[in-house]
């Protein structure tokens, strides 16, 4: 088996558009969520909020051809694997044209935008808004696809548009790729565009914050008084090479992924099973051939729900059994669905570095069914370790466990 290391990488997210900016704005113990005023239209939606990307725009290399199959989600995308693939020294490498290096990425939908132009042909019987890249732009594996378009990859593609977990699938497949030594390189993450029809999803699950007078106090995981998840946006890139490889080449190695985990529930297509999470979770800790006790922080899923994070904290605890630190990175950037594996797995490697981990925001009163685990609230924590593990859940009962480590 090959050891599978991380030269690059780089996010898209309302916290920031680079990982330096993200983690300083960790560091401020702000939200980024906002009452959103265009949502008043939308009868019967429940919540305002959302967590928008501000800061991103469009790279001005990106010209009229390369647009045509890209939508926003394609665009971050793309644009963060293009940062990535820098970061690692492998932009333009033949490497990643030669049939060594795959993509490993994905979002929970395409862009939802284009859906209108679909609608329109069936409302006016009309074939009028349609184009040739209509469908590219809306497909699921549209980030996929564009990636290695635009990079003329000819490896493995590997499109994991399962929802919530799509950029962690999106790291662990192509971890597993790698490891099995079937592509030296892959570009994985995953990436989210913010559209009112996702919004309305979780709102007609009753499962959306509605404090919109006061944007700043919500969501907050594991709190007694929380009251569902604001949906965010972004997109997260990792470049994973074979050690060996990356070795040979002198590559700035930023940590290794020693575990990954992941299973379903087979028993709802929404509510969280608790045994399957925790499976999973053992899972990675099999793979990666350490106990428990080796882990010095976890990145929770954490979204604010009442299930969701009840469900999450009792499966962490049967597996740890103790009080290990934890905190949620969506308290800060709302939940950007299939991104936020890939978010969250960088800024919690940026976390790793730093020897400070974030605290989840508005955590006041621990809700008495969360397990009694170590909730870092109110400041930071500076905790010296070298392994820590990053969960994701997801409908369907998608669940995934990553561990990654900077000591190699």
């Amino acid at each position: 088996m090959k050891r599978v290391v991380i030269t690059g990488m780089s996010l898209v997210s309302s916290l920031g558009c680079d990982v330096k900016s993200a983690f300083e704005r960790l560091q401020k113990f702000e939200n980024t969520v906002e009452y959103m005023p265009e949502l008043d239209e939308f009868k019967r939606l429940n919540t305002r909020l959302a967590a928008p990307v501000k800061d991103f725009k469009t790279p001005p290399h990106f010209d009229r051809k390369i647009l045509r199959t890209m939508g926003r989600v394609s665009i971050m995308s793309v644009s963060s694997a293009e940062k990535a693939l820098e970061m690692a020294g492998l932009l333009n490498d033949e490497i990643i044209t030669n049939g060594q290096t795959g993509v490993s990425y994905g979002s929970s939908s395409g862009s939802l935008e284009t859906l209108i132009d679909f609608h329109s042909m069936q409302a006016d019987k009309e074939v009028k808004c349609l184009n040739s890249g209509s469908y590219i732009k809306m497909m699921p594996q549209t980030t996929a696809a564009n990636i290695s378009l635009y990079f003329k990859t000819t490896g493995r593609l590997i499109p994991t548009s399962t929802a919530c977990t799509s950029g962690s699938m999106g790291i662990g497949y192509a971890y597993e790729a790698i490891k099995n030594g079937y592509q030296t390189v892959m570009i994985a993450g995953g990436a989210e565009e913010l559209h009112p029809t996702q919004i309305a999803v979780f709102d007609t699950l009753y499962a959306t914050s509605q404090k919109n007078s006061t944007p700043n106090l919500t969501p907050s995981p594991f709190d007694k008084n929380r009251d569902g998840l604001v949906i965010g946006e972004g997109a997260g890139t990792l470049i994973l090479e074979e050690y060996e490889h990356a070795k040979r080449r002198g590559a700035n190695i930023i940590a290794e992924i020693i575990g990954f985990g992941t299973n379903t529930d087979g028993t709802h297509i929404t509510n969280p099973n608790r045994n399957t999470m925790k499976q999973a979770l053992q899972i990675a800790l099999d793979d990666a051939k350490i106990s428990p006790d080796k882990i010095g922080y976890v990145n929770a899923h954490g979204t604010g729900t009442i299930q969701g994070d009840t469900a999450e904290s009792l499966a962490t605890y049967d597996v740890f059994n103790r009080p290990v630190p934890i905190s949620s990175i969506k308290s800060y950037t709302g939940h950007t669905l299939g991104a936020s594996g890939a978010i969250e797995a960088i800024l919690t490697l940026e976390m790793m570095k730093n020897k400070w981990f974030c605290p989840t925001l508005n955590l006041e009163n621990l809700d008495e069914n969360c397990a009694p685990l170590s909730y870092i609230k109110n400041q930071g924590a500076e905790i010296d370790t070298n392994i820590v593990m990053s969960n994701n859940f997801a409908f369907a009962g998608i669940n995934t466990s990553l561990i990654f480590t900077n000591s190699f």
